[in-house]
């Protein structure tokens, strides 16, 4: 009984760590992670990824003056991508389609300096 007290106990004190690391989805089905003080989504479709920019409170943020890179990798397969601003994005463009198991490693510079780096699997 002691036992089942304890485990309950350590379960419920674990679910709130738990919840912090749900990772949800954004406005346009992409994964979603907190980069150097921002909500960063990334959708990637055929040779395209983009990675939507929001602030804390999932407002769309103008990327002018951010800058960062892709590592897009696929298998055995490695690509760097530097991106270019768009809009509330930043976007790359890959010498392939991205394929679903593929891993994308975000390194991110906001316009005020902040750094940060996500990984992402579309």
């Amino acid at each position: 009984m002691k036992k089942m007290l304890i485990v309950a106990a350590a379960l419920l004190f674990a679910a709130p760590a738990w919840a912090q690391h749900d990772h949800h989805k954004g406005p346009n089905g992409g994964p979603v992670e907190d980069v150097a003080g921002v909500h960063v989504e990334m959708v990637a479709s055929g040779k395209t990824v983009t990675f939507n920019v929001f602030d804390e409170s999932n407002k769309p943020l103008p990327t002018s003056g951010f800058s960062g890179a892709a590592l897009l990798i696929s298998g055995s397969e490695r690509e760097t991508l530097p991106l270019t601003a768009a809009g509330t994005a930043l976007k790359a463009e890959s010498k392939s389609e991205i394929a679903k198991g593929a891993s994308v490693s975000l390194t991110l510079k906001t316009a005020d300096g902040k750094t940060g780096q996500a990984k992402f699997k579309p």
